[in-house]
């Protein structure tokens, strides 16, 4: 059974970090893409970094990059995404996903809907204060 929880959310104040995991179980993470995801509230769940199951490489839209850093422990089954210089339009609910089939990076660099990505987990609330 395919199971992906994440940890890591609270409040923080502008400027600063978390650290995010998500543990993976079900299946094996260095066989597939696995990307993480957010939305806030009254906003459609947007793409913000992935590991490509094409490729291996790490993207990140466009608002993140040089802030954010994704990273995957296959040992421990674990992703992890450390944020920094957050800002209070990063607040949102942040979700990990994978798919068996679709590459999940399909969605964080071509804005391809994330209804095509099966496995999700219930996410982590992330709340950045100015």
């Amino acid at each position: 059974q395919v199971k992906l929880v994440e940890s890591g959310g609270g409040l923080v104040q502008f400027g600063g970090s978390l650290r995010l995991s998500c543990r993976t179980s079900g299946f094996d993470l260095d066989n597939f893409g696995i990307g993480w995801f957010r939305q806030a509230p009254g906003k459609e769940r947007e793409g913000v970094s992935c590991i490509s199951s094409r490729d291996g490489n790490r993207y990140y839209r466009d608002s993140v990059k040089g802030r954010f850093t994704i990273s995957r422990d296959n040992d421990r089954n674990v992703v992890y995404l450390q944020m920094n210089s957050l800002k209070p339009e990063d607040t949102a609910t942040y979700y990990c996903a994978t798919d068996f089939e679709a590459d999940p990076c399909n969605s964080v660099v071509h804005g391809w809907s994330v209804s095509a990505i099966d496995y999700w987990g219930r996410g982590t609330l992330v709340t950045v204060s100015s």
